[in-house]
């Protein structure tokens, strides 16, 4: 038996902005994932009994994790959630930035560094599953496209205000307009203050979204290239943007697997 066929349980973790995303994979397939709320003041303490908890909930065995891979955007949290992990799983924990993990991934960035762990982890799963070129709508707090080039590097991107941070933004800004979600919405023309601010957003999202969309399709590069949605709002607009080519949930997870599986197979 070679070092990877002995790597069959595997914890990939996704930290954004507003929360944290754990996908536990076993011999190639993800079958538990939870999300957490992202705590700027969590201790290591508590995020392991949270972390236990879930373990326990879906009648998994910790201790059997052979490694975690990590893409975090908030850096603080970092240590935290490294110590959690080794103290419940007492298995080595890696992040996307780290000197030892190859992502095997150019980026054609500036300051390669700036680019964020998850979009890197998006960009190396479109790779695997659509080919390249390819490009991948991220809608979650922010809402990012992240682009792979006719060589399969990473060919940098565009970010944009989440779709929910914009309107909580408007409604922050604007003393009479009450909170609100984006939801989809067959509506265009509100007949009251929520149904208009709902039928804005969305089909500002929906629209803005789609003509960004419509640009990157009329470089030569991209003319013919996928587009795949992930994120947690992705689902509000699919239905809505027939330029999106497939809904891709677990993006983000599937490509720290990728990346979890052969660096601890190294």
């Amino acid at each position: 038996m070679n070092k990877a066929d002995a790597i069959n349980n595997l914890l990939c973790i996704d930290v954004g902005n507003t929360q944290m995303v754990f996908g536990l994979y076993q011999y190639g397939e993800l079958i538990s994932h939870w999300r957490l709320s992202t705590s700027a003041h969590i201790t290591s303490d508590e995020l392991s009994w949270q972390l236990y908890g879930m373990f326990s909930q879906f009648e998994h065995e910790a201790k059997s994790i052979d490694g975690t891979m990590v893409a975090s955007v908030v850096p603080h949290l970092d240590r935290v959630l490294r110590e959690a992990c080794m103290q419940v799983c007492a298995c080595q924990v890696s992040f996307i930035g780290d000197r030892d993990v190859k992502t095997g991934m150019a980026v054609d960035y500036k300051n390669p560094r700036e680019v964020g762990a998850d979009r890197i982890a998006n960009a190396i799963a479109a790779r695997e599953d659509y080919g390249y070129p390819a490009i991948v709508l991220d809608c979650g707090t922010a809402t990012t496209f992240d682009l792979i080039n006719d060589r399969g590097h990473y060919a940098g991107g565009l970010i944009i205000p989440g779709m929910d941070i914009a309107l909580a933004a408007l409604c922050k800004r604007a003393a009479k307009l009450p909170e609100v979600s984006v939801v989809a919405t067959t509506t265009l023309i509100g007949r009251d203050t929520i149904s208009s601010m709902q039928a804005g957003s969305y089909w500002a999202s929906v629209d803005g979204l789609s003509g960004i969309i419509q640009r990157l399709h009329a470089l030569d590069i991209y003319r013919d290239a996928p587009v795949i949605a992930t994120g947690g709002l992705a689902s509000r607009i699919y239905d809505d943007m027939p330029s999106i080519s497939s809904l891709e949930p677990h993006l983000t997870l599937n490509g720290l697997y990728i990346l979890c599986k052969r660096h601890f197979s190294a």
